[in-house]
């Protein structure tokens, strides 16, 4: 690069962060499965309550250089059982060798999808099911209010296969009032400091003050953890990711927040740009259909937008000899607006339920039936289902939810006249 002066410089960017979910950290790093990739951790201890020391760039350098030096890395055979030895996974030239002040403990930062979603997607949801019973805790959520902006899970979640990020979140809303009452206090607290960690750990910035939070509650779990072996359903803690956890403030302090090192962006532009232009093709050269798709949506968007600067173009001509009416321009503009939106990312577009409850008292929507299905406070909105998701008599919600006097308090109700 050129300074002011005009003179040039030889730049190199510093490695700051590598985003990569854990198989991919341990490539990286070079070190085997079953050891830490950011710390000198294994298998068995990932269960610690504490943070071991970091694997540094210089240890590992020297693990590798004490394997060569003891077999030949062309005596495959004898020189896999050295590296497996030094916990190595047979990489002898890691990319980050020649990159000036790079170490895997540093630049391997914690990554919200992978190692605090999915983890508790494959670890925390699986113990809650252990524990309640799939039939029961998908009972619990179909009949909990689904908040707004989040996904209703009518049918459960323990049959669920393709799951988002999304989805992750929805279900950590959910899922301490679900499983509350049907498994024990200390199994509950263990699940929920858990939950406490993540979300705490995902603050976009921090104090001393925080950073002590987050770390009390990672020490909150491991406290209560046992409540979890006692249930049956885990015999050790060898999970990757859980000893991961005890590199987040560390992270923190040295690379700043965790929200910046996420990879739903590239996961979710894995699922537009590969993906879907794979599935339109014939199953035959990948390659190939996937560029030309992508080829072609890139042209049919550069036509259309095109012609809608040209159509909107003419439009405004015509206004100024003929002026419209304010209806004919406002419904122009509404179709201008979805007009490209074929090709842009779909976005989750949270309904306004305060706008939509004053709509219809001023009565702007005559066509809709009443009582009506939305109203709010100051406060707060509310949207209720038009048809519910399942039927029952007074006598069969009687017994689902033990209440012995909802026929009385029903018939007591309707003979007072407090009727919508």
């Amino acid at each position: 690069m050129s300074d002011p002066k005009g003179n040039l410089h030889y730049c190199f960017t510093p490695l700051a962060a590598w985003i990569a979910d854990m198989p991919e950290e341990g490539l990286l790093a070079g070190t085997a499965m079953k050891v830490s990739p950011v710390t000198t951790a294994t298998s068995k201890e990932f269960g610690d309550p504490y943070q071991h020391p970091p694997c540094t760039a210089a240890t590992m350098l020297a693990a590798i250089c004490s394997a060569c030096s003891q077999y030949s890395p062309t005596d495959y055979k004898n020189f896999l059982k050295a590296m497996r030895w030094f916990q190595l996974n047979g990489i002898i030239e890691p990319c980050w060798n020649s990159w000036l002040l790079s170490d895997p403990s540093i630049f391997l930062t914690p990554e919200v999808l992978h190692h605090f979603h999915w983890m508790f997607w494959d670890h925390d949801v699986k113990w809650c099911i252990d524990v309640t019973g799939a039939t029961e805790l998908d009972f619990h959520f179909s009949i909990i209010q689904t908040l707004v902006g989040y996904r209703a899970f009518s049918k459960g979640i323990s049959r669920l296969k393709q799951v988002t990020g999304h989805d992750h979140c929805a279900v950590q809303c959910y899922i301490i009032a679900t499983v509350a009452g049907s498994i024990p206090c200390e199994f509950l607290t263990a699940i929920h400091a858990l939950l406490d960690f993540c979300y705490l750990a995902q603050v976009l910035s921090f104090t001393t003050q925080s950073l002590e939070k987050v770390t009390s509650s990672l020490q909150e779990f491991h406290d209560h953890k046992e409540a979890i072996v006692s249930e049956g359903i885990r015999v050790d803690w060898q999970i990757p990711k859980l000893e991961l956890l005890q590199s987040v403030v560390p992270s923190i302090r040295q690379s700043g927040a965790v929200m910046q090192w996420s990879a739903e962006i590239t996961e979710h532009a894995h699922i537009e740009e590969i993906k879907v232009p794979a599935c339109a093709g014939n199953n035959q050269n990948y390659n190939n259909q996937i560029v030309c798709h992508l080829d072609w949506l890139d042209k049919c968007l550069h036509f259309d937008l095109a012609t809608y600067i040209q159509q909107h173009a003419d439009q405004h001509g015509t206004d100024d000899e003929n002026p419209s009416d304010s209806d004919a321009e406002e419904e122009y503009e509404a179709d201008g607006e979805g007009y490209l939106s074929a090709y842009s990312t779909l976005t989750c577009r949270i309904p306004d339920y305060f706008s939509i409850s004053v709509s219809l008292l001023l009565g702007k929507v005559p066509s809709t039936p009443k009582p009506y299905c939305t109203f709010a406070t100051p406060m707060t909105g509310f949207h209720l289902s038009t048809k519910p998701s399942f039927r029952l008599t007074v006598d069969e919600a009687s017994v689902a939810y033990q209440l012995p006097d909802l026929e009385h308090a029903l018939a007591t109700f309707f003979a007072n006249g407090d009727t919508l």
